[in-house]
């Protein structure tokens, strides 16, 4: 993994590459503002409507805490999400330079597919993530149990993210199904891998571009099923 890590920084320049970065970074920000700005208002009207004058000027400071929490939350989804749509440019050019025979078998993903897979990946992060939000707020009394008990959830949902948007280029449905099984405990690694990076500031926004460009590594040097 460290190898596939140091073989994607090194691939940043290339044009193809970049350019996804560009367009998905872009994307990823335009919708963050039009999100902060209805999350913004929401919030600001829930406080007026449940406490009414008892809002005040404090309703601001609490509405901008709830903002910045949910939106540091729902970055990895949306951001993952988004680079869903062009990865396959992505790895496309990752086996260009290191694997030409994958690239000559493989099957361009189609521009429709790859939204889908996008939004499913972002709608999977938010409902699991929801569903253990219990968890989480239980695990603040750790100190640390809520940051590893999210580290570890997200880093299994994206090995599934990430994976998927390689092994959708060169398997069908069943064999997709028997690659995931035969490859869940080092694909795991994938992702605990990818889940670090987004929680290293300036990392985190190539952390899906990066974490594209891994999976493909791995894909290609690990046995299929």
């Amino acid at each position: 993994m460290i190898r596939a890590f140091f073989l994607s920084i090194g691939q940043l320049g290339d044009p193809a590459i970049r350019r996804v970065l560009v367009r998905s970074l872009a994307l990823t920000f335009a919708l963050f503002a039009v999100a902060g700005l209805a999350l913004w208002w929401g919030v600001r009207a829930a406080l007026t409507g449940w406490l009414g004058a008892q809002a005040g000027g404090w309703s601001a400071a609490l509405t901008l805490v709830v903002e910045i929490l949910a939106l540091w939350i729902a970055f990895r989804a949306v951001a993952v999400g988004v680079v869903g749509i062009f990865a396959d440019d992505i790895v496309a050019a990752v086996e260009a330079r290191h694997y030409p025979q994958g690239l000559a078998s493989a099957r361009p993903v189609s521009l429709a597919r790859g939204m889908a897979m996008g939004l499913g990946s972002g709608l999977r992060v938010v409902a699991i993530n929801l569903i253990l939000l219990p968890l989480y707020i239980v695990l603040l009394v750790t100190g640390v149990g809520t940051a590893v008990a999210f580290l570890l959830v997200n880093a299994w949902l994206l090995s599934r993210d990430l994976g998927d948007m390689v092994a959708a280029r060169h398997l069908d449905g069943p064999a997709m199904r028997r690659w995931r099984k035969a490859t869940g405990p080092r694909r795991f690694l994938l992702g605990l891998a990818a889940a670090a990076l987004f929680v290293v500031p300036g990392l985190n926004l190539l952390a899906p571009v990066l974490g594209a460009s891994m999976a493909t590594h791995f894909f290609h040097r690990r046995p299929r099923a």
